[in-house]
């Protein structure tokens, strides 16, 4: 998994005082390819990651710092397993929580990623 946090900065808010949608998608999407690019290093020579859709919930206002959890959506060694016996684009969910410093959960997040493989 992969954790990334967004201090509260005055420039990111937006007119009721939180982070701005677009700067809370921005943290949970870039949490989301942080965790594809842990999982999947050693691939990078021979298939590019692409986010390809995503799809946000913001469920309540966020106040101060907030963090974005992200986890993929299937066992890596699954998508490994397709892309080694397919040899074709393979995709695959990440899943993103954002929350508050005190636990509170303000937005979820799903990013499908796919690795495509390199064209020689």
């Amino acid at each position: 998994h992969a954790v990334l946090r967004l201090p509260d900065q005055p420039a990111f808010h937006n007119h009721v005082g939180g982070p701005h949608a677009g700067v809370i998608f921005t943290l949970a999407e870039s949490a989301s390819g942080a965790v594809v690019i842990g999982s999947f290093s050693d691939l990078l020579g021979t298939v590019t990651p692409l986010a390809a859709s995503a799809e946000i919930a913001y469920r309540r206002l966020a106040k101060g710092p907030v963090t974005a959890e992200a986890r993929l959506g299937r066992a890596a060694e699954d998508v490994r397993r397709e892309l080694a016996e397919t040899g074709t684009t393979v995709q695959f969910p990440v899943e993103v929580v954002v929350r508050t410093e005190d636990g509170t959960e303000t937005a979820q997040m799903t990013v499908s990623w796919a690795l495509r493989p390199n064209r020689t």
